[in-house]
């Protein structure tokens, strides 16, 4: 094989056993994940708020954003219940570029895949310590899952994943919400089959191991646009793209039919201030139409201290390094705007 094997690295339970989770902070991640499961299964009638920058990049911003968010949730918790987005993984279109802190902690130094473990973990375990906030990350390795299935509150499988069966079988393993994303390509069928497969009970290799899981309820659909056969980025949050979905769910007898749009991507052409306008359009159609606002039980957001993007060792305190993000005030503006009309 063309490949050097650099090192062995630790399994999960080497690494939960490292930094592991007091009793207090699994109470949390339970009742955070019974919480969402409850607004996604229709008992709960507040949304769900996904929100965070494009990745983690920095420690010390990432928690100072969050804890941002936990002051703003006190004023909407009755409205909105927040999950704050902590992605320590990126996919990269071409395979170029920034792969999120587990590669690079330090994005300015070379990869280290072990020090990466070590300090997603240690992020996630401080943002609920200090917070009290269960996170979410994207499922780009199905086998690292294991790292972080005790503290996570969602799980997202992107766009590039969905029609990978390992992702889905996995998915159907977790104890808590997955949203599977629409492909690039926009074909809603593959998310919809990849919604099917997570609710199933299955039989696979998992980690060198013949496992079997249960199925998972709370596997739903995230809407994110995607682009055509011109590399032009196309929404799918419109009211008559809802509805095409809604009709879709009716088709398949799937278990809790919910939809989460992301408000960046695709659907805003990457142009993150568009995501005020978008959950503004979103939620006018759920109120217009009770069919919708079943269905949509929430947004997820791209948003960081600073607006906008910056190149890797620029240092500008906040500011994503992948993805343009929407910066805090309009962030904060937007959710309280949100809250108003709920």
């Amino acid at each position: 094989m063309n490949m050097n094997f650099e090192r062995k690295l630790a399994i999960p339970m080497e690494v939960k056993e490292m930094y592991p989770l007091t009793g207090d902070m699994a109470k949390i991640v339970d009742q955070r994940a019974n919480e969402l499961k409850n607004i996604l299964s229709g008992k709960d009638d507040r949304i769900v708020l996904i929100i965070g920058p494009c990745s983690a990049d920095n420690e010390d911003s990432v928690i100072d954003y969050i804890s941002r968010l936990a002051t703003v949730q006190e004023k909407i918790k009755d409205k909105i219940f927040i999950v704050p987005r902590i992605y320590t993984n990126k996919p990269r279109t071409t395979g170029d570029g920034y792969k999120g802190m587990l590669h690079q902690p330090d994005p300015n130094e070379k990869p280290d895949m072990f020090k990466g473990l070590v300090a997603i973990r240690e992020l996630h375990m401080r943002a609920l310590r200090e917070t009290g906030f269960s996170c979410a990350d994207e499922m780009l390795y199905p086998e690292n899952t294991k790292y972080l299935d005790d503290i996570l509150a969602y799980v997202a499988i992107g766009a590039r994943s969905v029609e990978n069966q390992q992702h889905r079988l996995t998915a159907s393993g977790l104890d808590v919400p997955v949203g599977m994303k629409n492909p690039t390509g926009g074909d809603i069928s593959v998310m919809m089959n990849a919604i099917t497969a997570a609710q199933h009970k299955h039989t696979f290799i998992y980690r060198g191991w013949e496992v079997h899981s249960e199925g998972n309820p709370y596997a739903h659909a995230i809407l994110r646009g995607y682009v055509n056969k011109h590399g032009q980025s196309m929404p799918n949050y419109h009211y008559e793209d809802l509805m095409h979905l809604a009709e879709a769910y009716a088709e398949k007898p799937l278990l809790n039919p919910a939809c989460i749009i992301d408000t960046n991507h695709a659907n805003s052409g990457k142009k993150p201030i568009e995501q005020i306008r978008i959950a503004k359009e979103v939620l006018h159609s759920r109120r217009y139409n009770p069919d919708v606002k079943k269905l949509v039980k929430g947004f997820m957001i791209e948003s960081y201290i600073e607006d906008g993007a910056q190149k890797i060792g620029e240092g500008i305190y906040g500011k994503s390094i992948t993805d343009p993000c929407l910066g805090w005030e309009k962030t904060e503006r937007l959710l309280l705007d949100m809250a108003d009309v709920l």
